[in-house]
């Protein structure tokens, strides 16, 4: 499947490499496609995905922008810092290779230039837009449900016997029915005592998912039955819940507009790159 793109040939490996950078996120989204169909799409796609990216550094490559230097070195000591220092750089990076990293440098410093000035005319994103799309996606600027609570846990690990956890948290759970107060049990019981066991508020998200699947479905002063986590075993109790609060316009419309300029912007340089290969001669080998 190589490629000659404007008299420049583009050999397979650099196609199955850009494949092989895009299937970890590709088989997550794609998981239930039939599988040679996948892998033919997975490739259709890197052979575009390359086309744009050849193109792209072609045209850039015709810019007579100057690079300083002092840009390049400073770029290229935070190359150094992805090997861990100047040593390890010198180490396994030999004196060709860091030209050769150098003028890759110079070449995405002068994509990233001729994207500034196709990007350059862009008008700003109005109030009125703004208006429109906070209207429009309202539920995206709510602040998350939050609740606070409590929890008795017995951690389970290499030391700890599960049974003999699983039996105490049960004994607790017991107490708890027969009218033992709640905070008194974190002290007698849990492998984490502090603060009376409170975990203080949280949203969605922030803890392990077995955690807020029984939490969540908790009312306020509720207490739940014992389960199991990742980390051992825990009693929950909700103490408080706070709904989600939609924020107001004013709060978020910084935000809109840059979401809404970046989105100007990327499709002012996916119609620059749909022009770029219009006009491209493209040979497939």
């Amino acid at each position: 499947m190589a490629l000659i793109i404007n008299g420049e040939k583009i050999e397979d490996s650099e196609i199955q490499q850009e494949a092989e950078r895009l299937r970890p996120e590709y088989e997550q989204v794609f998981a239930e496609m039939d599988k040679e169909k996948k892998e033919s799409q997975l490739l259709d796609w890197s052979k575009e995905n390359v086309i744009e990216k050849v193109l792209v550094r072609q045209e850039a490559g015709k810019s007579e922008l100057d690079i300083p230097d002092e840009q390049v070195e400073s770029a290229l000591e935070a190359v150094k810092q992805q090997y861990g220092g100047d040593e390890k750089f010198a180490k396994e990076v030999n004196p060709e290779a860091v030209e050769k990293i150098k003028e890759d440098i110079k070449g995405h410093m002068r994509v990233e230039q001729m994207f500034q000035d196709v990007c350059k005319d862009l008008t700003e994103p109005s109030q009125e837009q703004a208006r429109q799309f906070y209207d429009e996606y309202k539920d995206r600027f709510k602040t998350a449900e939050q609740i606070k609570v409590g929890h008795i846990v017995k951690h389970i690990n290499w030391e700890a016997d599960e049974k003999a956890a699983h039996d105490t948290m049960l004994k607790a759970q017991e107490e708890l029915k027969g009218g033992a107060v709640f905070e008194m049990l974190v002290a007698k019981y849990s492998d984490c005592p502090d603060n009376g066991g409170d975990l203080g508020y949280f949203a969605r998200g922030q803890m392990v998912e077995e955690f807020e699947d029984v939490v969540f479905n908790l009312g306020v002063g509720q207490e739940s039955d014992v389960f199991r986590t990742r980390f051992g075993y825990h009693i929950a109790k909700v103490y408080e819940r706070k709904p989600a609060v939609a924020k107001s316009f004013e709060e978020v419309k910084k935000e809109i507009i840059g979401e809404l300029k970046g989105r100007m912007q990327s499709e002012a340089i996916d119609n620059f790159v749909d022009q770029l290969k219009s006009s491209a001669k493209i040979e497939q080998l």
